[in-house]
C-alpha cells in the first residue's frame, strides 16, 4: 500500500496546507476502504473486548469430537470463570500456510512422498479455505501467495527441488508472521525432517513469537528426529504435533490435520475483569474445559492483553 509522504529535507519546499489536507484525506479513505466489506480477523490484542479461542475436542483415540454445544464448555482466564458469549462449531473461515522443507536432507523419496501428501491435503480442505505455499531451505520462499487457487498451489508444490540447508526456526517465525495477516482462523502446517542447521532465530524466540500471535501451529517431523520445539509450539498455540517416522505416515498426519481443521469450535468471551487499555499489556492465561471426563480439549493457553 502506498502512503502519501513528503520529504523532511530542509532544502526542499515545505508542502502547502492544501497538500497536507489532501494527504490526510487519502489516508482516511484508505482506512475506510480497508475496513469496509471485510470481516475483522480475531486478534489476541489489548484493543478488543471479545477474546476468541479456537478449541479442538478429541476422544480417547484422538479422533475429533463434533456436535457439542456452548453448554459443554467452560472457559477460564487467569483462573477466573468467564461467560461464553459467542459460539460457533465447525463452519468458519480458514487461512492456512503450508510450509514444506525441501532442503538437501529431504532429497529423494522423502520429498516426493511429502509433495504428494501435500497435494492431497489441499484437496481435503474446503473450496473456500485460503492457502499459501512456503518453501523451506536456507531461506523461506513464498511459492504461492494466499489464495483459493488450488491449481497454483499444486504447481508450487510440484516446483520443489532439494536445495541447501534448513532454516527451520526462521521458517516457523516467518510462517507465523505471514499467515497472521490473514482473515479468520489461521493455521501453519510445517512439514520437515526437523533438523535446523541454518536459522538465526533460537527456539525461545519461536515460542515467544507464537505466544504473541493467533496462529494454530501443526508441525510434522519426518524421519527419526522430532525436535522438542515442535511439540512445544503446537501445545502453546492449540495445534498438534506429529512424528512421521516412516514416509507413509506423512499422508496420515496431513489427513488428521485437515479433519481437525474442519471440526473445531470457536468460543468468545468478554473478560470479566476489565483494565484500562492504557495499561501495559501482560500475559493472560486461558484454560478451556469440556464437561466430560472421556474427552480432551486443546486450545491456545493465553494471550497478551491490558
Amino acid at each position: 500500500m502506498l502512503i502519501p509522504t513528503w520529504s523532511s529535507r530542509r532544502d526542499e519546499a515545505e508542502p502547502s496546507r492544501r497538500d497536507r489536507l489532501l494527504c490526510v484525506a487519502v489516508l482516511l479513505a484508505v482506512v475506510a476502504l480497508t475496513g469496509a466489506g471485510t470481516r475483522a480477523a480475531p486478534q489476541f490484542a489489548s484493543s478488543v473486548n471479545l477474546v476468541e479461542v479456537y478449541a479442538t475436542v478429541s476422544d480417547r483415540s484422538g479422533a475429533p469430537v463434533t456436535g457439542l454445544g456452548s453448554g459443554d464448555f467452560e472457559v477460564f482466564e487467569d483462573g477466573r470463570p468467564q461467560a461464553i458469549q459467542a459460539f460457533t462449531a465447525g463452519d468458519f473461515p480458514l487461512s492456512v500456510a503450508l510450509a514444506i522443507d525441501h532442503s538437501a536432507s529431504m532429497a529423494g523419496s522423502r520429498l516426493r512422498v511429502a509433495a504428494g501428501a501435500a497435494r492431497r491435503f489441499l484437496n481435503r480442505l474446503r473450496p473456500e479455505d485460503q492457502v499459501m505455499i512456503l518453501g523451506v531451505s536456507s531461506e523461506v520462499t513464498v511459492l504461492a501467495p494466499l489464495s483459493l487457487d488450488r491449481a497454483a498451489h499444486a504447481r508450487a508444490i510440484d516446483s520443489l527441488r532439494p536445495w541447501s540447508a534448513t532454516s527451520l526456526n526462521d521458517a516457523l517465525i516467518a510462517g507465523i508472521d505471514m499467515i497472521q495477516q490473514a482473515r479468520g482462523r489461521r493455521g501453519l502446517v510445517v512439514l520437515s525432517d526437523g533438523e535446523d542447521r541454518y536459522s538465526e532465530a533460537q527456539p525461545h524466540e519461536v515460542l515467544d513469537r507464537a505466544r504473541r500471535a493467533d496462529v494454530l501451529v501443526y508441525p510434522i517431523a519426518v524421519g527419526r528426529h522430532a525436535p522438542p520445539l515442535f511439540a512445544e509450539v503446537a501445545a502453546l498455540t492449540g495445534g498438534r504435533s506429529f512424528h512421521a517416522r516412516e514416509e507413509k505416515e506423512i499422508d496420515r498426519a496431513l489427513t488428521d490435520i485437515a479433519i481437525e481443521l474442519r471440526s473445531q469450535y470457536l468460543l468468545g468471551y468478554a473478560p470479566a475483569r476489565q483494565v484500562s487499555a492504557a495499561g501495559e499489556a501482560r500475559w493472560r492465561s486461558i484454560e478451556v474445559r469440556v464437561g466430560r471426563s472421556d474427552l480432551r480439549v486443546r486450545a491456545r493457553d493465553g494471550y497478551f492483553g491490558p
